[in-house]
């Protein structure tokens, strides 16, 4: 990769579902889309205005999501998104330079393929191969 890899997401955990996304529509005026059980209940949350490609209009602005918070579970914290070019060369320089892969890696339809990990101080990130543009 010749470019600093981007942050192009952002994921935070939530319980109530109309409670946060009502609160995130009130105060900041986003658009919330409910993916359904088929998706894993998560939430889009447009942040900022789209282009045609779907990518954002404005420089450094990001999108972002919710999923439902499992009390048990490792994704109970916030997190980002980070876009790399090859997902698992990524992988790859993660784990030798002291990180975790969190499971395995999964295509996430329409957008790319996707696998979390924890950096060398137990933050838990992710990572994002986009479906290339046609």
């Amino acid at each position: 990769m010749k470019h600093p890899a981007p942050v192009v997401h952002f994921e935070l955990p939530i319980e109530d579902t109309q409670k946060l996304t009502d609160f995130y529509i009130h105060v900041f005026g986003w658009e919330i889309q409910i993916l359904g059980k088929e998706m894993g209940n998560y939430i889009l949350a447009t942040t900022t205005e789209m282009d045609e490609n779907g990518r954002p209009k404005q420089a450094g602005s990001i999108n972002g999501g919710f999923y439902p918070k499992k009390p048990k579970e490792r994704n109970k914290h916030p997190s980002i998104v980070i876009a790399v070019d090859d997902i698992e060369n990524a992988m790859r320089k993660i784990v030798t330079e002291g990180g975790k892969i969190i499971g395995k890696p999964a295509l996430i339809p329409g957008f790319g393929t996707y696998v979390s990990f924890k950096d060398i101080e137990g933050n838990r990130l992710s990572i994002m191969e986009a479906i290339p543009e046609t």
